[in-house]
């Protein structure tokens, strides 16, 4: 079989440019990319910089924290290579920065990006291939002189990761308009609320409301991201179609006992908060073990108080993390866990009691957005497979107001959330390949319905 090529002059027309694509490839022909891989890679490298530790290297790893300095420090970065990309760019009131690019016609928009803020010492992928990605199939399209149908915008969201002020997925939830304005005077340890932090980005908070995307004014929504798992690395495959992402539970848990001395407090009389949350912490493993399946259950941390060698702990405080594709299977999974606390507090003559934090729904990707991605990469030469994410991402949210579909590189050795998070250039560079080809296709295939 042979591939038609195809010249700069020719891709200018988007019908000709998708018979280009469309073609016929073989098995083990890898096509030539319309992304610049080299320069991609370049702009990853320079975003690290944003909270990359003195010192270390681009693969260091980086504490890019969202509504901090270095976070708003690096969003400028993105901007600037936005406006570069000839995109018209936004903040809309949640802090979300989107680039717009004209469409042909009057239709809805095909929606694209990631995040870039991190967790504390995470690594330079999670997010920013996504959205840098996204600012480089523009660039990629604007140099093939492709004009799309549909308009184009690019998205980068808002505290996606939720480590400041435990709100995950805050700016695409925003943007479905399932945060409540409530959440916006939550304070860190610093005494600023949400709220502040919106001002320090330029934003109104009594406009949050604003931030809602309008239903019905979105064709899709394409996310590409690292998978944070293993399995495309250990079966040597190229590109994950993703099926769903997983609904998750969090609740923060505090066992309170009796703080007293520790030399001069017989053992059976002891109301010993670490021993019960101990045991508390075990019953989540045991429980999420208890029946077979994809679920997994996670205690990330646990503050104890005193916290002195010589005294019996009066109290400690450990989060609850429930996942799976199954939001019936959470609620179980919750139930079982709550009613192992009751008993163990009951022998451990302590409380324990629980507040839910956050819960987010499982979503689940469009077939047809699946399809087109599985296309775009065949079409490409790249292997793929189908696959789960267990990692929460902002298209969850976006599930909510539009078709969803996800693609995912290679993470090495399954490792995310970690200095050692990384995935080749050449990875890198075929996941943005990919969603070039998936925004073209999608282009010819959906109208307004």
């Amino acid at each position: 079989m042979k591939r038609l090529a195809c010249s700069g002059r020719a891709a200018r027309s988007v019908a000709i440019l998708l018979i280009c694509v469309a073609a016929p490839i073989a098995s083990a022909q890898v096509a030539q990319r319309h992304v610049d891989g080299p320069r991609l890679w370049r702009t990853l490298e320079r975003l690290s910089e944003f909270g990359r530790p003195s010192g270390s290297g681009f693969e260091g790893g980086v504490s890019r924290i969202a509504f901090s300095t270095e976070d708003l420090a690096a969003r400028e970065y993105v901007m600037q290579l936005m406006r570069e990309a000839g995109l018209s760019v936004r903040v809309d009131p949640a802090g979300n920065i989107f680039g717009h690019r004209d469409g042909s016609e009057t239709l809805p928009i095909v929606l694209f990006g990631s995040h870039i803020d991190s967790v504390p010492h995470g690594g330079n992928f999670d997010g920013d291939v996504g959205s840098l990605g996204a600012i480089e199939v523009i660039r990629a399209l604007n140099a093939q002189r492709v004009e799309t149908r549909h308009p184009l915008e690019v998205v980068v969201w808002t505290n996606e990761e939720g480590h400041h002020f435990g709100r995950g997925l805050f700016g695409s939830g925003a943007a479905a308009g399932i945060v409540e304005p409530s959440v916006l005077e939550r304070r860190d340890s610093d005494g600023l609320s949400i709220a502040d932090w919106l001002r320090k980005y330029g934003q109104d908070p009594a406009r949050f409301a604003d931030a809602r995307i309008k239903p019905g004014s979105l064709a899709a929504y394409i996310e590409l991201h690292i998978e944070q798992g293993g399995r495309l690395d250990a079966e040597q495959t190229q590109i994950g179609v993703v099926q769903g992402i997983v609904g998750i539970n969090w609740h923060t848990c505090v066992a309170t006992g009796m703080a007293n001395h520790a030399g001069t407090t017989p053992m059976d009389r002891r109301a010993d908060a670490l021993a019960a949350a101990s045991r508390a912490i075990l019953a989540v493993r045991d429980e999420v073990r208890a029946e077979p399946g994809r679920q997994v259950g996670t205690v990330g941390y646990a503050t104890i108080q005193p916290g002195a060698r010589n005294i019996i702990p009066g109290r400690v405080e450990f989060p609850v993390e429930l996942r799976d594709l199954d939001a019936a299977r959470i609620e179980r999974l919750w139930s079982r866990v709550a009613a192992r606390f009751d008993a163990i507090a009951k022998e451990e003559k302590v409380t324990i009691e629980c507040a839910p934090l956050q819960a987010d729904q499982p979503a689940v990707t469009d077939p047809r957005l699946m399809t087109t991605i599985r296309e775009a990469a065949q079409q490409a030469g790249y292997s793929t497979l189908d696959l789960p994410s267990g990692a929460g991402h902002d298209a969850q949210q976006l599930s909510h107001i539009a078709p969803i579909g996800m693609i995912f590189i290679p993470s090495r050795a399954g490792i995310s959330h970690s200095p050692h998070e990384y995935s080749s250039p050449d990875d890198v560079a075929n996941g943005a390949e990919v969603l070039y080809r998936t925004i073209v296709l999608l282009d010819s295939r959906f109208d307004r319905r």
